[in-house]
């Protein structure tokens, strides 16, 4: 078989070992070519397409980015309506069949799942491998990049720890998220913040002013206050800046603020990112190398597995009340907002 591969939306850790994973197992063990497609599906659009070799893999395992790069042009949009006689719609599919590709393997998060489940209904045969930081993706249990960015903003707020501790000081950091808390809820109870807010659950400021106050009452002089980038705010004031300013005037604290931004999709993955991105390159091959098209890999519990990408296209996998990790730190004294 000739198949496609492309990567698309935001760079994040584990994408090139994602890369490897299908194009290793694709030559080696099932002996298809395989034709990268550079930058996202703009690269369809303009038929940027490379052959690619054993010798095109080396040092892609821990390499953060995509050798492949990446774009956010969305061939079908939603909002215009589209048509497949459409200019951008149809060079996308001229390019395909151009090529001989027999498949497409989509890397991407939500925007690229919508893609890829238009181009499934366009008769394309694709497969698609989930990846965000956010860990935002319906239908997968965890996406590759989630763990590497969680990591680096633990260890971000273990260092804010001393700073805020030796200046008695409200840190605020800022991490990122505009719909989904995953990174802020992971980040924040791994690295021992106190108060944590996220786009899911509605906060009142007053009641972080009095939680703050009453831990000082309490003879803890710092606190650390980890928000996700998509928390509502006003004036369109960033996060970080908006809960620093409403803190140090509820409670007359000095109060600092970070924004830790891309920091957190760049370098190296984390070794379990390594390993899923590994996993799910493989078993995309193997469903490829099985026809089994229009489908989206997935993790489940510890297996993986496939599923119908008309079941989750559109949707957002968000964090929720009853969520055992906030169920715990409630209990724990976290504040939630």
């Amino acid at each position: 078989m000739r198949i496609g591969i492309l990567t698309a939306g935001g760079d994040c850790p584990g994408i090139n070992a994602t890369i490897r994973g299908v194009c290793k197992t694709a030559i080696s063990y099932y002996g298809m070519e395989v034709y990268g497609i550079h930058n996202g599906f703009r690269g369809l659009l303009d038929d940027d397409v490379i052959q690619l070799t054993e010798n095109s893999l080396g040092g892609l395992l821990t390499m953060g980015g995509t050798v492949l790069g990446t774009s956010r042009v969305k061939p079908f949009r939603k909002d215009r309506g589209f048509s497949l006689s459409d200019s951008r719609p149809a060079a996308l599919l001229k390019t395909i069949h151009d090529h001989g590709l027999e498949c497409l393997v989509c890397i991407g998060g939500n925007g690229t799942q919508n893609t890829a489940a238009m181009l499934a209904k366009a008769g394309v045969n694709v497969v698609m491998i989930p990846k965000t930081i956010d860990n935002d993706v319906f239908g997968t249990d965890i996406s590759f990049g989630f763990d590497s960015a969680v990591s680096i903003a633990t260890e971000a707020i273990d260092r804010l720890h001393s700073t805020a501790s030796s200046h008695q000081r409200v840190m605020v950091i800022e991490v990122m998220g505009h719909k989904a808390g995953w990174i802020a809820l992971h980040s924040g109870m791994a690295g021992g913040g106190d108060i944590i807010l996220i786009p899911e659950l509605p906060f009142n400021i007053h009641n972080i002013g009095d939680v703050i106050i009453n831990r000082l009452k309490k003879g803890k002089p710092y606190s650390i206050v980890v928000v996700a980038e998509g928390i509502p705010t006003f004036n369109g004031k960033k996060a970080a800046q908006y809960i620093a300013e409403e803190i140090e005037y509820e409670t007359g604290f000095e109060t600092r603020e970070t924004v830790l931004g891309y920091i957190q999709r760049g370098g190296s993955p984390t070794a379990f990112d390594r390993t899923l991105a590994t996993r799910m390159g493989g078993h995309a091959t193997e469903l490829i190398a099985q026809k089994q098209f229009g489908r989206m890999v997935a993790l489940r519990g510890s297996e993986i597995v496939s599923v119908p990408l008309s079941e989750v296209a559109g949707k957002l996998k968000l964090v929720t009340a009853d969520n055992d990790l906030i169920i715990q730190g409630k209990r724990m004294g976290v504040c939630f907002g």
